[in-house]
């Protein structure tokens, strides 16, 4: 059966006609909501059809004033699903937004006065209220440890999320002073400002700020993977402090650590800059282009543009969602809903996100330009080990996390029994992929240019918790990984993560490619590092007696280990290496990094191994692997690592890579 959507349809027609007929009495459906309820009366009233029921959506853009609900009465079954896809080959676009035309000059004398002299010719203004926008958003404290919230009203331009007008443009100012030190310091022997106490700042820029009251600041306050933006409460310009507004970032702030202030008319300056005046609805905007050289749109629905809630059986097919101030697709529940074919971009929060159910699948995908992350999965009970199932596959994941920053990956997965596979991810302030909990595989990923504004991160990131094991990394290329201040890990177990495989991966110009932070029962193994520095680094932090490491191991990581019951089923079964730890909590001098293996890799240029910080040589099982000597690759100056018959690495047992699986690859839903 099939159900026609269009944007000239009318919901007191059938819906059974793909176009309105001749004498308009009959034809598509104007909303998705008239498709779905009547979806909703046939299962209600007789038996879905064999094969299910499909709304064909034809093309053209349907803006929401709300999202689009489906619900467990909204659900198909496994021989009748039900579809919801682009009609043929149009392109069908659910936009949170609104459209804005009638763009012209600013001419308010005491606007043009705020104005940098170079903007004044260039800046254009539009009346919100005019295109029915009257909610202006709010700016919201996100961050690092802070909850999800929607964006504020946001700007997109040529497809875009264009810059709330901001200082510096494209760097950043540092943190001059500090208003009041913290007696207890960083926990490391460092000095640490308490930030309700405020900072201090260099230069005279701030004097131009007719509104500071308005202006935020984001800022890395004390470590290069914490950052926060916080509202200004007032700045004395005698003494060049900033007092900021509750609530604060988690960790204090230091002097010298990244900041840049947002949201003040006088510092639209520069093309692609935009600022929202509340009081008056205008929005101004320098255009990186002519206006009329492509589609300005603001971002106006806070829900998700589609929610499913207890729904099974339901594929969202080819539909373009964009220009939201939350996520694009959310679901929670359910089981066996695909997601396939779909462009998600210029959304607030998160792309998709999927909370429990089972058999969720996300392929083929295109997401970009997220505030937040791009997918994120939570399902599986670690309890019982039980799986989810959820699968993120063939998906091209780039330039996320463009608000949030921090721990706001490509792909976020939590629980038990994840797949993700075929990825193409790149360009991301922090890490590609964080994981938490057990038995989850990560595989066929192409990795790089991510970790490219933070600092101590992992393009992909695990850590503290001895339990979370059974994980697998595998078939991966990184490269061209970067990082600020403390720099980048290509697969980062942090903290004591342990009983990781990470076997048969690609790593090239990656500092630090396989770090062992102090955690045990991790196989490296069959995987060639081509000018990584180091290579392979192990370090024995779970050894270290003071204070911040010995209530790591002895406090957070025993609570986590009691909470899932290591000597009962099935922890017992699955993971027998965990009792090991008992006589280390019984001395409670610290737990050693035993039991990591790295075997039959190769080694070419940068450097090989570093044990340090308490690990030593004896504590490793190293063996097999080939390191300065030619691998003998096809073509390494071509990015071409694969092995010619004569490389010696084969008198070593190691198993040529499956480099060619790698990445993107077309189907039905990426053509």
């Amino acid at each position: 059966m099939k159900v026609y959507v269009a944007t000239n349809g009318n919901d007191v027609w059938s819906g059974r006609l793909s176009a309105p007929n001749a004498d308009g009495t009959d034809g598509p459906f104007a909303t998705l909501e008239r498709a779905r309820d009547t979806v909703r009366a046939l299962r209600q009233t007789t038996l879905l059809p064999d094969g299910g029921v499909t709304v064909l959506i034809r093309g053209g853009v349907y803006p929401l004033t709300q999202g689009f609900r489906l619900t467990a009465e909204d659900s198909g079954t496994e021989r009748s699903p039900i579809v919801y896809r682009a009609y043929q080959d149009e392109q069908v676009r659910l936009m949170g937004g609104q459209v804005l035309r009638g763009f012209v000059p600013v001419n308010d004398p005491a606007v043009l006065e705020r104005l940098d002299p170079d903007a004044r010719g260039h800046v254009l203004q539009c009346d919100l209220a005019a295109h029915g926008v009257r909610d202006y958003g709010r700016f919201s404290s996100r961050g690092f440890g802070r909850p999800t919230t929607p964006a504020h009203l946001e700007l997109f331009f040529q497809g875009r999320r264009m810059t709330v007008a901001r200082w510096p443009n494209d760097d950043f100012a540092r943190i001059a002073g500090l208003g009041e030190q913290d007696p207890a310091g960083d926990g490391h022997g460092g000095v640490l400002g308490r930030l309700e106490a405020g900072f201090y700042y260099d230069g005279d820029r701030p004097a131009r700020w007719a509104r500071p009251d308005h202006a935020w600041v984001h800022g890395y306050w004390a470590w290069d993977w914490a950052n926060s933006y916080e509202q200004i409460a007032s700045i004395d310009l005698d003494t060049r402090r900033i007092i900021i507004r509750p609530p604060y970032g988690l960790y204090g702030l230091k002097t010298g650590q990244r900041v840049y202030f947002l949201n003040i008319l006088e510092e639209l300056d520069q093309p692609g800059e935009y600022y929202v005046e509340a009081e008056t609805g205008l929005l101004y905007f320098w255009p990186p282009g002519g206006i009329d050289a492509g589609e300005a749109a603001v971002s106006v629905l806070e829900e998700p543009i589609i929610r499913m809630d207890g729904v099974s059986h339901v594929t969202i097919r080819g539909i373009v969602l964009e220009d939201t101030r939350g996520h694009g697709i959310q679901i929670a529940g359910g089981t066996d809903v695909l997601i396939a074919g779909c462009t998600i971009r210029n959304v607030g929060n998160y792309a998709v996100t999927i909370d429990g159910g089972t058999g969720h699948r996300v392929i083929g995908c295109d997401v970009y330009h997220t505030g937040d992350g791009g997918i994120h999965l939570t399902g599986g009970d670690r309890v019982t080990l039980t799986p989810a199932g959820h699968v993120v596959l063939n998906n091209h994941i780039h330039h996320i996390g463009e608000w949030s920053k921090c721990y706001q990956p490509a792909v976020m997965m939590i629980g038990v029994g994840h797949r993700v596979a075929h990825n193409l991810i790149h360009d991301g302030p922090h890490s590609a992929i964080q994981l938490s909990g057990n038995e989850h595989v990560i595989e066929f990923n192409h990795i790089h240019h991510v970790c490219q504004e933070t600092g101590d991160v992992g393009a992909f990131y695990i850590g503290r918790d001895w339990t979370q094991r059974g994980n697998v990394i595998r078939y991966n290329f990184f490269h061209d990984t970067h990082g600020y201040g403390m720099g980048s890990m290509a697969v980062y177990l942090d903290d004591c993560a342990s009983g990781t495989t990470i076997v048969g991966n690609l790593f090239c110009r990656c500092t630090r490619a396989v770090f062992i932070g102090g955690g045990r029962d991790n196989l490296v193994e069959n995987n060639v590092f081509v000018d990584c520095d180091p290579a392979v680094q192990v370090d024995g932090r779970g050894l270290d007696p003071r204070p911040v490491w010995h209530n790591m191991v002895s406090v957070t990581m025993k609570r986590s280990l009691d909470a899932m019951k290591p000597h009962q089923p099935p922890y017992r079964e699955r993971y027998p290496e965990l009792a090991r730890l008992d006589e280390y909590y019984q001395r409670d001098s610290g737990v050693p990094p035993e039991g990591n293996r790295i075997v039959r890799n190769i080694a070419f240029g940068g450097t090989w191994l570093r044990v340090h910080w308490h690990a030593a040589p004896q504590l490793l099982d190293v063996r097999d692997n080939l390191v300065d000597e030619d691998p003998l690759f096809v073509d390494a100056a071509r990015m071409d690592f694969r092995l010619t018959a004569q490389s010696p690495a084969h008198r070593l047992g190691f198993q040529s890579i499956p480099i060619e699986k790698i990445g993107l690859y077309r189907d039905e839903y990426r053509t």
